[in-house]
């Protein structure tokens, strides 16, 4: 009887977990339209529906002047898709480059005032984003949060590991 539990249980917590999955593409798609109308409101033309680009926007703006290989670290993308998003971000007006004084090689970049209005729109949609969610988390305890941490850790970890190439699907139904 308690194993037939256990198995309905994860049964369970497995379908939670793909519907969570559906739900999260259409919030990022739901989020994405939302900053573009945001942006549009602010006359600001946005690139593409793909939102890593307001993320090396915001990349830039927190580190700047910052080089091609600090985005990288700190973004933890390709050098080509930095690379491919800077080039974009350059023709489009939202990022500029300079050279240092004591170092005439190395290219930095920064926002022009295009993209610090991005930058500064995409920080506030994240504040409100952030506050929404410790409302959402206050009414678990100490010890909720604490198994909920642990539980999403693993899950990030999970999920890094198959971005890694680590794992593959088939990996998951041995387990």
């Amino acid at each position: 009887m308690k194993l037939e539990f256990q198995n309905h249980f994860k049964g369970r917590l497995y379908e939670q977990y793909i519907r969570m999955l559906h739900l999260n593409e259409l919030y990022t798609e739901h989020e994405i339209n939302l900053f573009r109308e945001q942006a549009r409101k602010h006359q600001i033309d946005m690139l593409s529906n793909n939102i890593t680009s307001v993320h090396v926007i915001d990349c830039i703006g927190d580190h700047e002047p910052i080089n091609h290989t600090g985005i990288v670290r700190k973004m933890d993308l390709s050098k080509a898709s930095i690379t491919n998003i800077s080039s974009k971000l350059l023709e489009m007006g939202f990022i500029m480059r300079s050279q240092l004084n004591n170092n005439r090689k190395e290219i930095y970049f920064s926002l022009t005032d295009k993209g610090r209005h991005v930058y500064h729109l995409h920080k506030e949609l994240h504040k409100e984003k952030e506050e929404r969610f410790y409302q959402f988390i206050e009414s678990y305890s100490e010890a909720e949060l604490q198994t909920i941490g642990k539980f999403m850790s693993d899950l990030v970890a999970r999920a890094e590991e198959y971005s890694e190439g680590k794992f593959t699907i088939n990996d998951d139904i041995k387990d």
